[in-house]
């Protein structure tokens, strides 16, 4: 169950700048200038605990980041994408990216495909639809790219980009699943949209021996929370009796409070 705030429904009022109707993109159909609170907090559901918040920051005027949580029979599914900013409508490369990885894994998983598979066709359709996005190469949408699954004989976890998933364990040490794709200066060396080569993931999985929580997160928590013991204290700290969405809205405004310089998405999918 997807549950907007307030301030991520402002678009309804018409738009900011000329106050004319506005798309449900987010952009005015009459100026086309993006509305501040469009998709600024949200936060989602799922039953059997997953969740997940995703905030624009205080220094950003776009949300451009996306997330997407559902379910496949016995999976539980978590899709997060970061808009690059430095491209045109970032915000919609991610959106249709998330929305695309997800329905794609979704679909796979409940035919039958091992998650390998299903994550590798997922990034790689989720990585079309952004290109279908750009006017030219040099007008190309960008976003990066993070999804997970959870199931009874583990979890995996598949990236592009710099957006991250970690485990962390109910008790013991937590690690990173994912190694960002950087260059030399810590530069975005791979990502979704027409000016970046075909989409190759690096996918993982892990069988955890105890209960504990997947976490997919854009780098506006990562850059606050890097480590996995990082998070886990973040989280010891804001004990919530496994309420997933308390436990997401803690790592989120943790970043928030520390200076919220980006937008920022975490996801939690329980184990």
């Amino acid at each position: 169950m997807l549950t907007p705030t307030l301030d991520a429904m402002a678009e309804t009022e018409g738009c900011v700048l000329c106050g004319g109707n506005v798309a449900p993109d987010g952009y005015c159909w009459h100026c086309g200038g993006a509305q501040p609170a469009y998709r600024a907090r949200l936060e989602v559901t799922m039953d059997g605990g997953a969740a997940g918040v995703s905030d624009r920051g205080l220094r950003r005027g776009v949300n451009a980041d996306a997330m997407v949580v559902t379910t496949a029979g016995s999976w539980t599914i978590g899709v997060v994408c970061d808009g690059v900013s430095m491209s045109p409508r970032p915000e919609r490369a991610a959106q249709v990216a998330a929305v695309t990885g997800a329905a794609v894994l979704a679909g796979r998983l409940e035919a039958g495909a091992i998650p390998e598979d299903a994550l590798e066709e997922a990034a790689v359709r989720a990585g079309r639809v952004v290109v279908a996005l750009a006017a030219s190469p040099d007008a190309a949408p960008a976003c990066t790219y993070v999804a997970g699954v959870a199931g009874p004989a583990g979890i995996w976890a598949s990236w592009i980009g710099d957006s991250r998933a970690y485990w962390l364990p109910a008790e013991g040490v937590g690690m990173a699943l994912s190694e960002d794709d950087t260059g030399e200066y810590d530069a975005l060396a791979a990502w979704l949209g027409a000016d970046a080569d075909e989409p190759t993931p690096t996918i993982r999985s892990f069988r955890p021996s105890g209960p504990g929580r997947l976490l997919l997160c854009t780098d506006g928590l990562s850059r606050y929370l890097p480590t996995a013991d990082e998070l886990r204290a973040a989280l010891d700290r804001r004990r919530s009796d496994n309420n997933l969405l308390e436990e997401a809205r803690s790592l989120v405004d943790h970043a928030l409070q520390a200076g919220g310089h980006d937008n920022v998405t975490a996801i939690l999918i329980p184990f």
